[in-house]
């Protein structure tokens, strides 16, 4: 010990720092930070390892002709951070529909479903999805042969399904169902992707992506927020959100402390951008239901919920300012103005305790689990007087039932 520190010390004050561990301790304490952050990240990303962007490979994202569209033949392997790895195959048509689509043979029930992510089973292998599970219970339930050709497309929202409506027609439908989802909604003006949004899709180099998307925060907005969203894209925050959502009061709590664009759908007075997601949905709608009535097909949609939606019906209880089944009561207000069949099957969800398992908590997306789920309410809405070809068994049929 020093001198000084021994006087110092007599005196009974504490010895002064030299002056480099002024610059040490801090550099160390920082390095400290950086090594248990990316230690953290290291794990988080092996636990939560996803394939984001991977899709692209199989869809044509930039024809503002055609809107997306997938590539004929092609195969992909796919994975969530909370799910497995799953394969998708799309035929020669570009379409995931576990076969080719062949004529329709006599006595046969034709069912073309067009839609988005929930629709063509993203995250889950193709026996599970709906489209593979709802002709097997609708012939249970009807005594009919039921098949279901799937036309579902990924990132084909609303003015995608629009835009590719011919496809469905030229399956010679007996009845069009239309899957809508929030994101259908909030990206119904989405028709395609530039060049330069599907190449870093695509671009697997992790530290390049990082690094553009802090240039690209960092560059317009303000510094608290840059930082909220460059953070948001770690693993990291994927492994913090899977802890918490395994509560559920805290998962609901924490996905309505999001901005308005990712929870205003859930508000009972909508912000003006929901109103103009809502309205372009009603445009589209429309011009696939007049062409579905010029081709005496009848039109069918039902709304199926993300997980924090499902919850919160589940729970039966929400703030104030808040209602799950706003955007549901919008959409049956659309399909139903221009002549559709709107299949609602939000109230279904209000007797699962828990619904959240049947869900990919972080992504949002239902599981296999999941689209059974959805795809058993389809069965019994369907089948209990909202469709009269689908009659279940037994049940008497209506005039309308148009021969079938």
């Amino acid at each position: 010990m020093t001198e000084g520190g021994s006087t110092e010390l007599a005196k009974g004050k504490e010895p002064r720092l030299p002056g480099r561990d002024w610059i040490v301790l801090p550099v160390l304490s920082i390095v400290t930070i950086c090594v248990l952050a990316a230690s953290v990240e290291f794990i988080a990303r092996r636990a939560f390892f996803s394939s984001e962007g991977a899709m692209a490979k199989c869809f044509v994202l930039t024809d503002a002709v055609t809107g997306v569209r997938g590539v004929p033949n092609c195969t992909v392997r796919e994975k969530t951070a909370e799910g497995p790895w799953v394969q998708q195959e799309l035929n020669s048509q570009g379409y995931r529909a576990g076969g080719e689509l062949g004529p329709k043979q006599p006595g046969t029930f034709r069912i073309v479903m067009t839609g988005s992510s929930t629709a063509i089973g993203e995250h889950v292998a193709r026996e599970s999805t709906i489209a593979a599970r709802l002709p097997v219970e609708l012939s249970q339930k009807t005594g009919k042969r039921i098949e279901l050709y799937n036309e579902g497309m990924w990132m084909g929202f609303s003015h995608n399904a629009a835009l590719r409506f011919s496809d469905v027609l030229a399956a010679q439908p007996d009845m069009i169902l239309w899957v809508i989802t929030r994101g259908d909604v909030a990206a119904s003006a989405a028709a395609v992707l530039s060049k330069a949004e599907v190449a870093n899709m695509q671009n697997r180099n992790l530290v390049a992506k990082a690094i553009r998307r802090a240039k690209d925060a960092f560059g317009s907005k303000s510094l608290t927020e840059a930082a909220t969203e460059t953070f948001d894209h770690t693993r990291t925050a994927v492994l913090l959100r899977f802890l918490i959502y395994q509560s559920q009061s805290q998962y609901v709590k924490a996905y309505l402390a999001g901005g308005d664009d990712l929870q205003g759908y859930l508000k009972a007075d909508w912000s003006p951008t929901w109103k103009a997601h809502l309205a372009r949905v009603d445009a589209d709608a429309a011009s696939m239901e007049a062409r579905a009535k010029a081709a005496g097909v009848p039109f069918v949609a039902f709304y199926t919920p993300d997980c924090p939606q499902a919850a919160m019906v589940s729970m039966g209880t929400w703030p104030d300012g808040d209602d799950p089944y706003k955007i549901d009561r919008e959409l049956k207000a659309v399909i139903e103005s221009h002549g559709g069949i709107f299949v609602d099957i939000l109230p279904d969800f209000r007797p699962i305790p828990d619904p959240e398992r049947y869900f990919y908590t972080v992504d949002g997306h239902p599981n296999a689990s999941g689209q059974g789920l959805i795809a058993s309410f389809l069965a019994k809405e369907l089948t209990d007087g909202a469709v009269p070809a689908l009659n279940a068994a037994g049940t008497p049929k209506s005039g309308l039932d148009n021969g079938q």
